[in-house]
């Protein structure tokens, strides 16, 4: 593999964990929580477009708004039916939940699918696309055309509208967001929600280039790592830490093995947080009470 595929594919790939990983920092952001069940809501998403599209026959393009949806629907209900009783409660009793939560989701996804890898056709299925020398894959230019595309649509969400507004003010201070009178309960559901849908689409994008299967929630553990690398409350530093993360297994598996790929995200996270405990786009602020 040349340079420009090793670069195209470790770009698709990080955009992929960049996408996760902006699940883990919405709702650290909102609610000072954070998902570990996030990779195996991307699973999910992508065993309903599975059903959807290869099950029901449904085109391409519905497939994919019926996984978010759907994906969004159960984030939403999550976070009412789980996560709310537990306000108060220490962070501790979250993650032990939502680690529980993605053993749940990866059982239930064997149930329900099995635990033989499946797929379904896209429309970038098998099609090349030649830049210069190199032969790229379509379902990695789809890859990082759907995440640039959704994340100038979260950028104008949440600077444009009145919602996206509020939901900054939440991240900011629970507290005072309260006081001035913005449901706070109803928009950290909702924040469940964008986030279990963001999974989904990189649940969709991914699927042609990885088989869907249960244990492909752990890809949430490279993702989470992605975040710690570019700044665990920041949104362009997910996407940072994805990219880095994406760039760095390609560039590692073919240069030093595959044993050394799989590492390269624990590697650098452990760099980063020894030289930038804070990560990349660490952003210092001081709540004001």
């Amino acid at each position: 593999m040349d340079l420009s595929q090793l670069l195209f594919t470790g770009v698709a790939q990080g955009c992929i964990y960049g996408l996760i990983a902006l699940g883990f920092v919405l709702i650290y952001k909102a609610t000072e929580m954070v998902n570990f069940a996030q990779g195996d809501l991307m699973m999910i998403g992508a065993f309903v477009a599975f059903t959807l599209i290869a099950g029901l026959g449904l085109p391409y393009w519905l497939g994919l708004l019926g996984a978010v949806l759907v994906l969004a629907a159960a984030g939403y209900l999550l976070d009412v039916v789980l996560l709310r009783p537990l306000s108060g409660q220490p962070a501790f009793a979250v993650v032990i939940l939502t680690i529980s939560l993605g053993f749940v989701l990866r059982a239930v996804a064997g149930v329900v699918w099995g635990h033989n890898p499946v797929s379904f056709a896209t429309p970038f299925s098998g099609k090349l696309l030649t830049v210069g020398p190199a032969m790229i894959a379509q379902e990695n230019v789809a890859i990082i055309f759907g995440t640039l595309l959704l994340c100038g649509l979260l950028y104008l969400f949440f600077r444009h509208t009145r919602v996206g507004v509020a939901m900054q003010a939440v991240a900011q201070n629970q507290l005072a967001a309260y006081y001035m009178g913005i449901p706070v309960k109803r928009l950290s559901s909702t924040i469940w929600a964008i986030s279990a849908a963001v999974a989904a689409v990189a649940g969709v994008l991914m699927a042609p280039v990885a088989l869907i299967e249960p244990q492909m929630g752990f890809l949430g553990i490279k993702a989470f790592a992605a975040a710690v690398i570019g700044g665990f409350g920041s949104l362009p530093g997910a996407l940072l830490g994805g990219l880095i993360v994406g760039l760095g297994e390609q560039f590692a598996g073919a240069w030093l093995g595959q044993g050394f790929k799989e590492a390269t995200a624990y590697l650098l996270m452990l760099t980063v947080l020894v030289m930038r405990p804070g990560g990349l786009l660490a952003q210092v602020r001081r709540k004001k009470v």
